[in-house]
Order: C-alpha cells, then sequence, then structure tokens
C-alpha cells in the first residue's frame, strides 16, 4: 500500500533522525526507514559505547596511580566482560531514546531498507520482499551512513583481523595487537586495548600518525602513546598479511623501503569509511557518487532537486555532529525556513578520546600559512595550568592560530586531560567571529583547564602571565 508523507527519510542514525524530528516540529508528516536499530553506528557501535569502554579504561588507569593522590587501594583488576556489558547497555539505553523521541515527534518509522524510486518515492524492503512504497511529497533525505572501508588481503574475517564492531566486543584482551590507521578510530582503540595490558603496535601510511591534526599535536600525541609503551610505524605500509592458526604475521614496507615482519594476535583495520551508497536506488534519480560518497551541495541537496543526503554518505569528516547539523539544516531548508546558513566545514570540531584526549576546530598552523597571511600563534602548556597540576595531568597544551592583521581566531587545537569538553568555546568564538580582543577580554574561571585557552591567546599576542 502506498502511503503519503512530506518527507520520507532513509536511515536513522545522527543525521536521518533529527532530520526527521525536526521536518515534523516543522509541521511536515515525515516517515523514518531503518534497516537495523535506530541511532546508526555512532550510537550502537561507534561513538557512544567506545567512549563507555574508554572510560572504564580510563578509570582502570587512574587506579594505578591512586599512591599520587594519597590514596591506597588493593589489587585492582579489570573485569573486560562487565566493561563490554556496561558499554552495550549504555548503547541500547539511548538507542530506545531514539525510538520514544520519534514517536514524541510522531514520526512513523518503517523497518527495512529504503530504495529510491525516482526522485519523490520511497520502497521498502524487508528480507528482500517489498513491504510499503512511501511517497515523499516533498523531499527525500538519504543518511545512509558509512562502513568500513577494506583493502584487499586485509579484509577482517571477525576472528583474527576485526572491524570496530569485534574490537567492542572482545572475549579477551590479546596479548598483542596490530591496528592499521592511525586516525581516530584506530588511536583510540590503540589507546584502549594499550591501557588494558595489550601489546600495540600502529601503522600509518603517511608520514605522521594523527595526519589530519596540526603537526605539533600530532608530534606530543607521538611522544606520548611511545612513552605508554606502543610501538609507532608512520610512513609505513601493511604489503601483507598471513593469518595463521594463533597469530598473524605481518609484512611492513617501511618509510625507508626497508622490510619487516611483525607478529600479532589479533589486528584491527581502521583506514576510513566508504558511504553506503549502494542498492538505495540512487540509480533511478539524477543524484551523482563520487569517490564513494553522494555528492551535494551547500544545503545539502543532490543533483536531483527534491533529494537531499547528510552525514556520513556524504563523504568526510565523519562525525556525528556534523550529521546532526546537516539533518537539521536540511530540514529547515526543505521546510522553507528564512535566514539559513550553510554549513562551515572550518567550523567543525574534532575530538579524539584516546589518552590523552585531543580536539581541534579551524585551520592547522600550516594549513593557515598556506593563505598567505602573517599569524600569531599562541601556546600554553598544561604544566603551567593550576587545575592540571591538582589534577595530575599536566601533558599536554593548548594553541591558538590568529590572523595576525585582522585578529580572527583561525584554529585551535588542544591536547591534555578533557580537552574535548573544552574545544566548544573556540567553536563559539569563531562562530560569534570574535577577535582576540574579546578574548582577552573574556574572563575564565579559576581554577580550571579553560584558563589554558585565554592563556594560549595572550601568549600569541606577546601577554600571557604564566610562562
Amino acid at each position: 500500500m502506498e502511503t503519503s508523507f512530506d518527507v520520507a527519510v532513509i536511515g536513522g542514525g545522527p543525521g536521518g533522525y533529527p532530520a526527521a524530528i525536526r521536518a515534523s516540529q516543522l509541521g511536515m508528516k515525515v516517515a523514518l526507514v531503518e534497516r537495523e536499530h535506530l541511532g546508526g553506528v555512532c550510537l550502537n557501535w561507534g561513538c557512544i559505547p567506545t567512549k563507555a569502554l574508554l572510560r572504564s579504561s580510563d578509570i582502570y588507569q587512574l587506579l594505578q596511580r591512586v599512591d599520587e593522590y594519597g590514596l591506597s587501594a588493593g589489587e585492582v583488576r579489570f573485569d573486560l566482560a562487565k566493561a563490554v556489558k556496561r558499554s552495550r547497555r549504555v548503547s541500547k539505553k539511548l538507542a530506545g531514546g531514539v525510538k520514544h523521541l520519534l514517536r514524541k515527534n510522531e514520526v512513523t518509522v518503517f523497518d527495512g531498507c529504503g530504495v529510491l524510486d525516482g526522485a519523490g518515492t520511497v520502497r521498502v524492503q524487508q528480507d528482500g520482499v517489498e513491504a510499503a512504497v512511501l511517497r515523499a511529497d516533498r523531499a527525500v533525505v538519504v543518511a545512509t551512513g558509512a562502513r568500513p572501508r577494506v583493502i584487499p588481503g586485509l579484509e577482517p574475517d571477525a576472528r583474527q583481523v576485526w572491524s570496530y564492531r569485534e574490537a567492542m566486543t572482545p572475549q579477551a584482551v590479546p596479548g598483542s595487537l596490530l591496528v592499521i590507521g592511525s586516525g581516530a578510530i584506530g588511536i583510540e582503540f590503540a589507546s584502549l586495548y594499550r591501557d588494558l595490558g595489550a601489546e600495540v603496535a600502529v601503522v600509518e601510511l603517511l608520514p605522521r600518525i594523527l595526519p589530519l591534526e596540526d603537526e605539533e599535536i600530532s608530534a606530543l600525541a607521538h611522544k606520548q602513546l611511545e612513552k605508554r609503551g606502543m610501538t609507532l610505524y608512520p610512513g609505513a605500509a601493511v604489503s601483507s598479511l598471513e593469518r595463521g592458526d594463533d597469530r598473524l604475521v605481518a609484512t611492513l614496507t617501511l618509510e625507508d623501503g626497508q622490510i619487516q615482519r611483525l607478529e600479532a594476535d589479533r589486528a584491527i583495520l581502521a583506514i576510513g569509511v566508504v558511504g553506503n551508497v549502494e542498492s538505495i536506488g540512487i540509480e533511478s534519480t539524477a543524484a551523482k557518487v563520487e569517490a564513494g560518497h553522494l555528492v551535494v551541495d551547500e544545503w545539502c541537496e543532490t543533483a536531483e532537486p527534491g533529494v537531499y543526503g547528510v552525514g556520513d554518505v556524504v563523504g568526510p569528516p565523519c562525525l556525528a555532529h556534523k550529521a546532526t547539523h546537516q539533518g537539521l539544516l536540511c530540514a529547515e531548508r526543505i521546510a522553507g525556513v528564512e535566514g539559513l546558513r550553510p554549513l562551515d566545514a572550518n567550523r567543525i570540531p574534532g575530538c579524539l578520546y584516546c589518552r590523552p584526549q585531543i580536539a581541534s576546530v579551524g585551520l592547522t598552523e600550516a594549513e593557515a600559512r598556506e593563505r598567505g597571511a602573517e599569524l600569531r600563534v599562541g601556546r600554553f602548556p598544561l604544566l603551567a595550568n593550576g587545575k592540571a597540576v591538582a589534577l595530575g595531568e599536566t601533558e599536554g597544551f593548548v594553541k591558538t592560530i590568529f590572523d595576525a592583521a585582522t585578529g580572527e581566531l583561525l584554529g585551535a587545537h588542544m591536547i591534555g586531560a578533557e580537552v574535548s569538553e573544552l574545544i566548544q568555546g573556540f567553536v563559539l568564538a569563531m562562530e560569534l567571529e570574535t577577535t582576540e580582543a574579546e578574548l582577552m577580554h573574556a574572563i575564565f574561571p579559576h581554577p580550571s583547564l579553560s584558563e589554558a585557552m585565554h592563556e594560549s591567546v595572550l601568549a600569541a599576542f606577546g601577554r600571557a602571565l604564566h610562562i
């Protein structure tokens, strides 16, 4: 039976379900089609459960240092099964919350795979059988997400070579682990398993780990990860991976051309993602796919009028908060809300929840210098921050980059304890087009980690107080 709606959303992840809720709030009749689980990979198998596991490992590591804080405790053991169970419980709770929110906002949810049939029709299929035909009179929003990128010969097998799913639900901590890729996913898993006692090696094809971060941040992260006992191979490639009964043997081609063999119990493949653009009927529309991602304009609309795309399916940065913002933007665009502004990718913050945490927004110093403007760059070490010293978390620094002529904040980069909770201050500053004058005049609470943000701004203009 054909069912008529104003908007149909394909995919219930962090881009799709906010788009559906916002469209309903704006008075439209909305359908959402989800094939597996509401909340998407982020909530069920990505952002949320990994942070729950990392919280457990962070506490475990802190308990190893209780003497530093004037405390004493008996033997502390890590119960992997309980930690995994907790992470799954957290995800389940939040997924239930998404279901409630959709019901509260009167969004009709269809279980199954959504397939475009031209611009305004979505066919819902369950186990290969058509379950419903939805008419979307105003728009269709494609929010089908992405999946891990795979290299021939390195395909995950769920036993020895893990994808993120196996890495989040292990039966035991491997004695040794090879992580292929040093982006956010790779480094977070490397940090987690190293904290749990695994010997960890990380291989990165590009010349440095965390290649998207500012070079100074990347360099300190490299130093800190090595200090924790990891072995890092920047500028190296895995040319082959042999799978034995109990061990893996990776052949690495190092940066200088030398060949090295590396043994490990398990491997995690973390080399990025590719959009889920197959089998969703894109070919029935004028929408285009390039490099494995759906092509959209500044308003998230494809080349097919009335067909929009949001989230990981439209390409990097593959971040849940970007997907949510795009979902809200396109819902408001469809509804004809006035005064909208396109998404500025330069103002999307990025966070890594490894130890130490990393957070950034805007241009790196190298990117800013490529623009040719004269810069003022400020740095402030957490070693000189009173709250960081009191916490016993002094590794790290805050870096700010300004246009010397205008005072515009071009970028901010942090590494250290809880910096993922600080970066939004600089995001707001950039969104409000704040200059160094307002940031220097603002009062930051004492003692707080946020004072390092203030001092970094002061340092950029030769006014730092505590260094």
